[in-house]
């Protein structure tokens, strides 16, 4: 299978109205997408196999996620304050696209519009699958503001075939966060 899609994780909180889980930046990534007006496309892992619903088993469940990050290049992984430390099917799809697929993340924080440094107040909202993992020799991980061009900019330049990440705790400098306008 080709590994052209994105793959976006986030932790659904245990919640089944959307609205009250970190679902909503997942919309918001689909509303900028779906928006002619906006320069933004993303070809979302999660279109290119079959839906899972509420009722799947985990196995069928675990089988889609592996199926999904077999065709990704990259993954977006949204934390929040709220965001579990383990529990969730988040820590799970960190675990294999770190472990098995080799997927550069692309970690936003929906709290920040820019990230200049990966600190204490970041690694608060990592899920244990993730500290675990952040200084491991072969992770590649940048963490950007929820904005879309640090997202953008990012999706396009850091996949599995294209330019490489040198560690787990990457970020982009203040200037670029200037060149697009977000900061002063």
């Amino acid at each position: 299978m080709k590994r052209t899609g994105t793959y976006v994780a986030f932790d659904g909180l245990g919640q089944t109205d959307p609205s009250k889980s970190d679902f909503r930046y997942y919309s918001m990534l689909q509303a900028w997408d779906s928006n002619k007006c906006i320069d933004f496309k993303i070809t979302n892992s999660h279109e290119k196999t079959y839906t899972v619903r509420d009722s799947s088993s985990k196995a069928t469940l675990n089988a889609r996620i592996r199926d999904r990050l077999s065709a990704s290049k990259n993954m977006l992984v949204i934390l929040s304050k709220n965001t579990r430390k383990s529990g969730s099917v988040l820590s799970y799809e960190i675990e294999q696209a770190i472990d098995y697929y080799k997927i550069p993340l692309i970690i936003a924080y929906p709290a920040y519009s820019a990230i200049w440094s990966v600190d204490s107040d970041l690694s608060a909202m990592w899920p244990t699958a993730l500290s675990s993992r952040i200084d491991k020799v072969g992770i590649e991980a940048i963490h950007v503001g929820f904005k879309k061009d640090p997202i953008m900019g990012a999706i396009q330049q850091f996949t599995v075939n294209g330019k490489h990440l040198s560690n787990g705790r990457n970020f982009y400098t203040r200037d670029t966060y200037v060149k697009w306008g977000i900061v002063k």
